[in-house]
């Protein structure tokens, strides 16, 4: 029996219509598929009902892959694959597998030699870093800064000398509702000559690109980041 492909599928950064930001490839394989691993059931569904899924949403089925999924759990999803099932692996929003659980799949995957096809689309760290300007040469993604304020500014200094010493860009996410705060914590730790990029809302028709040095920003007015989907990036 030949085995199944695991299709890794990206989603939208935001209220934006599938055709005007994902390639029509993503589009055309998505529609194809009725088996979905996915973090989220609810969002899955609207998110498949709005890109215009031909398949009624009930007549399609969801796994769950999250970042307490088990060693058995996943291989259960694969089982499905080598059984001869095609599975389409979406992220919450953006490209899988990039501040995602979904990595863990595709790790097992591997491990029962399962083919793996990743499709492009949206990655507001990619896009953030083309947009801002700052070296594409040399840069690091850290995911999730720490939560306590200690820790957070600590993390902080140390990703700014990263960028003095080695050239290079460092980029980060926050949750939503703390954006505001990691952003004040960036103007208070950082040099005035460091580079501040804001990536807000990106591929969406609110989307916005602000690059400023930590010294301009404190002249400017606070952007509205508050529970809005933010991209952080450091530069000299």
């Amino acid at each position: 029996m030949q085995k199944g492909t695991l299709y890794l599928l990206p989603t939208l950064l935001g209220p934006s219509s599938a055709d005007e930001v994902l390639p029509q490839a993503v589009i055309k394989k998505m529609h194809n598929l009725k088996l979905f691993a996915v973090e989220n059931v609810r969002t899955a569904r609207r998110y498949l009902i709005k890109s215009g899924i031909p398949t009624p949403v009930d007549e399609l089925e969801f796994l769950s892959v999250t970042k307490h999924s088990t060693d058995d759990e996943l291989t259960e999803i694969i089982m499905r694959l080598i059984q001869g099932e095609d599975i389409g692996l979406l992220s919450e929003s953006g490209i899988p597998c990039v501040a995602d659980p979904g990595s863990s799949l595709v790790s097992k995957a591997h491990e029962f030699q399962v083919k793996v096809v990743p499709f492009t689309g949206p990655s507001s760290i990619m896009l953030g870093l083309m947009a801002s300007g700052f070296s594409g040469q040399n840069f690091s993604f850290h995911g999730y800064l720490p939560i306590a304020d200690k820790e957070r500014d600590n993390k902080l200094k140390f990703l700014e000398k990263l960028v003095y010493k080695e050239h290079q860009t460092q980029i980060f996410i926050e949750t939503p509702y703390r954006n505001l705060k990691m952003f004040k914590a960036m103007l208070k730790i950082c040099s005035p000559d460091t580079k501040i990029a804001l990536g807000i809302e990106l591929t969406t028709p609110d989307e916005q690109m602000l690059v400023y040095t930590a010294g301009e920003w404190k002249n400017q007015q606070v952007p509205p980041i508050h529970k809005r989907n933010v991209i952080f990036l450091m530069y000299k």
